[in-house]
């Protein structure tokens, strides 16, 4: 089959289709199924006032509070990509299998999900095994992922494609959540006797649906930019040599550097809200007679929805603002959100701040993605190694973030602290974005 042209409707179409297949990796592992799941296991409760007796995991040895657990293993998982991703998508530019490299990191992570299946606290090193390769493998494959946005779409395509994207994962992974849900709270229905198997088997389905829909991705996407090279033992360095040239023609273009600078503090931030919101609200609220799962799902639900309209209407700010007056707009209500988020104590707080965050998760996310394509030279072929230096700023952040999130946790017994500490990063982040030049994108990107 002849590989369709940039810009064509079908390729952006099919490009934009494997948010749909993967985003319910961060729906159901990351935020909604599995850290319920998890807390379900880790938090003792006494059953008549709620209030937690214990919530210590003992790993290789150790003790952990439950919430700091999660995020260092969180922390090291990221640390894993950040290492990997310059590496291998250096490689994939080199050699020309873009596409291979996608699927690699696709299969991984989707395997890996399949096996949370098994995942215990007598198991808890196989588990936790699975929960790091599932988001290597996700993380991975988005290297590769976003490095093809503009190998396929013109610069005034691309805020346009790059919201569709995330607005089909968010449908996509809310009608899988859905499905769960139903599994879960009618367990009876499916002859269960409680809720534990079908909360496992959402892991599998995670899985399944991953690997199914990205078909149709792979079947249009071309296979890289490049062709006839072999890997051999110099290459395995290429990756941090084209990052190391990609550092330094950064010192020639001011406006990139400060754009990565500001994207680094700003999404650290952003990254690490969306990572322990719901270990916050499975520990911190006040859930009351009301089923915690079911309240929990209904306010990711809630932020799927609304991020869908909220990716879609940053994009149209943008169109009339500018990308960079557009991302400063987004992190003031953040920073709002996370003022308010200190103060939440009952499910209808927790409701309020989580079609908050929808509002401007999609948002900031898409708009990030496609402000930085903008900004990489014209004409240039290593956009992977462009990308890898955008995902690899990203992953070190959240390295950082998770950590010092689950740090603060640790000492202070209480997310609440580490969430307000996040507005730091927030102002830094808008501070910095507002010493660069503004884009508007009308019939080209500047």
């Amino acid at each position: 089959m002849s590989e369709l042209k940039k810009g064509s409707k079908k390729l952006l179409n099919a490009w934009a289709f494997y948010d749909w297949a993967n985003s319910v990796y961060p729906l159901v592992i990351s935020s909604a199924v599995f850290p319920i799941f998890y807390g379900a296991l880790t938090i003792i409760k006494d059953e008549d006032t709620g209030k937690v007796l214990s919530d210590t995991v003992t790993f290789l040895g150790y003790e952990f509070n439950n919430d700091s657990l999660i995020s260092y293993v969180t922390a090291f998982s990221f640390l894993i990509v950040s290492i990997l991703s310059p590496i291998l998508s250096g490689i994939s530019d080199y050699v020309g299998n873009k596409e291979g490299f996608m699927k690699f990191f696709c299969y991984l992570g989707a395997a890996s999900c399949i096996g949370l299946y098994w995942f215990s606290l007598e198991n808890i090193v196989f588990g936790m095994v699975c929960y790091v390769l599932g988001l290597v493998g996700f993380w991975g494959s988005l290297v590769f992922y976003n490095s093809y946005l503009p190998d396929i779409a013109y610069p005034e395509q691309q805020d346009k494609i790059s919201a569709k994207g995330f607005s089909m994962g968010y449908i996509g992974s809310v009608l899988l959540l859905l499905l769960n849900l139903i599994m879960i709270l009618k367990y009876e229905w499916f002859g269960f006797e409680n809720s534990a198997p079908p909360t496992r088997i959402a892991f599998i389905l995670v899985g399944v649906w991953w690997v199914l829909f990205a078909q149709y991705t792979f079947k249009y996407l071309p296979t890289g930019t490049n062709k006839g090279h072999k890997v051999n033992r110099s290459v395995l360095m290429y990756g941090f040599n084209e990052l190391k040239k990609i550092w330094k023609a950064l010192k020639t273009n001011r406006i990139l550097k400060r754009y990565l600078t500001a994207f680094f503090v700003y999404s650290m931030a952003v990254q690490t809200i969306m990572i322990a919101a719901t270990y916050f609200a499975v520990e911190e609220l006040d859930w009351g007679t009301q089923d915690s799962t079911t309240g929990l799902i209904i306010s990711i639900l809630l932020i799927q929805l609304i991020a869908v309209v909220g990716a879609n209407y940053t994009a149209k700010l943008s169109l009339k603002i500018g990308n960079i007056k557009a991302l400063i707009y987004v992190i003031c209500v953040w920073i709002l959100i996370c003022g308010f988020a200190y103060f939440v104590t009952t499910p209808m707080h927790f409701y309020i701040t989580a079609a908050s965050v929808g509002l401007v998760m999609g948002g900031i996310q898409a708009l990030s993605r496609s402000t930085y394509s903008k900004l990489i030279p014209e004409g240039t072929e290593d956009s992977a190694s462009y990308f890898s230096f955008y995902d690899v700023a990203e992953k070190i952040g959240i390295v950082i973030g998770m950590f010092l999130y689950g740090f603060i946790a640790q000492i202070t017994g209480s997310m609440r602290y580490s969430i307000l500490f996040l507005v730091t990063f927030f102002i830094a982040g808008a501070l910095i974005l507002s010493t660069i030049k503004n884009i508007k994108t009308e019939e080209t990107p500047y």
